[in-house]
């Protein structure tokens, strides 16, 4: 089986979010599941400089608009997998991947449409060519519409079967009409059956009704798309291939996230043996300038500031929490400046009991996860998540609102039967939100129950092997490619 994964970013070479780790652990965890395995990335400038100059790029052109641009594939050298790059620089040689601090490039439509085409007249020179084209978000959408839509323009392709992972249902690709004429399509695609979504092009909506299968990336996020509360628009699309869809729940790269072997601690630690976290707790409270005290639950959040994360809820609750309870918070992680502004004005507020980091810092972010007692993932929702299995390995209690992948992931702690490996809470509310904080807090209070607790979770087994297992199985099982036809 020859899969090629097209997406816009695979840590370390490049990385936004949650996305980035998912693609640099998956290919390598197919890998070693028998699955030949390719990724294909944008040649950013941070991959630029990677490059190996020796290499010969094969050259080509793709069409966009009423023009032929031309690009280079370069190989990645020393990648944990195959992988290639789409050299363009006058699209992708940037500071950012998608746009400066709080933005976006203005000619995204154009960039990541230029990256399907090229990455389809690349495979087209493939011999033979893969069996699996698998998408990941609106990036990379467009290839299975143009796969399918312009069938005529990639003969050799005509076998290949498309897969679409929707790491995001929120993040759609959405652009003006104007964009039209770049994508090459026939117009009557431009309907609300097809690509438009009220008035505008949707890139994401493409590679909805072009793939022969979605994925999302948890179970339960898979049926709330479904429903108008979670779908963004496009429930109604996703309800019509509910057939098609299926969950499969992210992994975590233990051999990064791994509080035993972890360079980035003060300490090493594991289930048998858990000195090492409280010295890392001390060490992490040093850091970030909180007093060093061990009898004080340390929570701690890291994350990207916004809405869906629940930072509307926490900071409506943090206030009084810090107010009224013996505790310390860590907070790691940028985003919305309305709420980057308003953490600072808390943590101003809240001397000695508020560290607050506005930065992507991902050794601090291991540090985090060692050091805390308690993880807040109070997501409004949440596809799957990785942080809060990153924290069952780490022995941080996560603490989580009950939607997707977190309510896949963390079972409600039962004090009587000592089963369970966190705290969840539902509705989606400050009430909701601050009895579960307070029922962990009390749960803190009597040590062993802490420690059996903590192990459950540290017990738990979240690889990329059980899903790279699902995702064989899935390609093994596509049908034939099936051509959607206009009417």
């Amino acid at each position: 089986m020859r899969v090629v994964m097209l997406a816009s970013e695979a840590h370390p070479l490049a990385k936004t979010g949650g996305l980035g780790d998912v693609l640099a652990a998956l290919p390598p965890a197919l890998a070693a599941a028998g699955v030949d395995v390719t990724v294909c990335l944008p040649a950013y400038r941070g991959i630029l400089r990677r490059l190996d100059a020796t290499g010969t790029p094969l050259r080509l052109h793709a069409p966009v608009a009423s023009r032929m641009e031309a690009a280079a594939v370069v190989a990645i050298p020393e990648a944990s997998v195959p992988t290639v790059a789409i050299r363009a620089d006058r699209y992708f040689d940037r500071e950012a991947l998608y746009g400066p601090p709080g933005g976006e490039y203005p000619d995204n439509a154009e960039r990541f449409a230029f990256f399907c085409r090229a990455a389809l007249e690349w495979l087209r020179r493939l011999e033979p060519p893969p069996d699996v084209l698998h998408l990941h978000d609106w990036q990379t959408s467009l290839a299975a519409a143009f796969l399918r839509g312009t069938a005529a323009l990639y003969p050799e392709l005509a076998t290949v079967r498309t897969v679409l992972t929707v790491h995001n249902l929120a993040y759609q690709g959405r652009f003006p009409f104007d964009v039209w004429p770049l994508l090459n399509l026939d117009v009557r695609y431009f309907a609300p059956s097809w690509l438009e979504f009220y008035g505008q092009v949707n890139y994401l909506k493409a590679g909805l009704l072009f793939a022969d299968r979605i994925t999302t990336v948890s179970p339960r996020y898979a049926e709330e798309i479904q429903t108008p509360e979670f779908g963004e628009g496009l429930d109604g699309v996703l309800r019509t291939r509910s057939e098609h869809l299926v969950g499969i729940l992210n992994g975590v790269d233990y051999a990064a996230w791994n509080p035993a072997s972890d360079p980035n601690l003060a300490a090493r630690y594991d289930a048998s043996d858990l000195r090492g976290k409280a010295r890392c707790k001390a060490a992490l409270q040093a850091e970030l300038g909180l007093p060093v005290r061990a009898d004080l639950p340390l929570l701690a959040i890291v994350s990207r500031l916004a809405e869906q994360k629940g930072f509307d809820l926490l900071t409506a609750t943090l206030p009084e929490l810090l107010a009224t309870t013996a505790v310390q918070l860590a907070i790691l992680g940028s985003g919305d400046p309305t709420y980057e502004t308003a953490l600072r004005q808390i943590a101003a507020r809240s001397p000695g009991r508020l560290a607050l980091r506005i930065e992507f810092n991902e050794s601090l972010a291991h540090r985090i996860e060692a050091g805390g007692d308690i993880f807040l993932m109070p997501s409004r929702f949440e596809p799957c998540g990785l942080n809060q299995l990153y924290s069952l390995r780490y022995g941080t209690v996560p603490l989580v609102h009950a939607t997707g992948g977190l309510e896949d992931t963390v079972v409600e702690f039962d004090p009587a039967a000592g089963t369970g490996t966190g705290f969840k809470f539902a509705p989606y509310g400050t009430e909701a939100f601050v009895a579960a904080v307070r029922r962990a807090l009390r749960l803190h209070a009597d040590p062993a129950a802490w420690q059996r607790l903590m192990r459950n979770g540290m017990a738990q087994d979240f690889s990329w092997h059980r899903a790279a297992r699902s995702y064989a199985r899935l390609y093994g099982q596509l049908p034939p490619p099936e051509v959607p036809r206009l009417a």
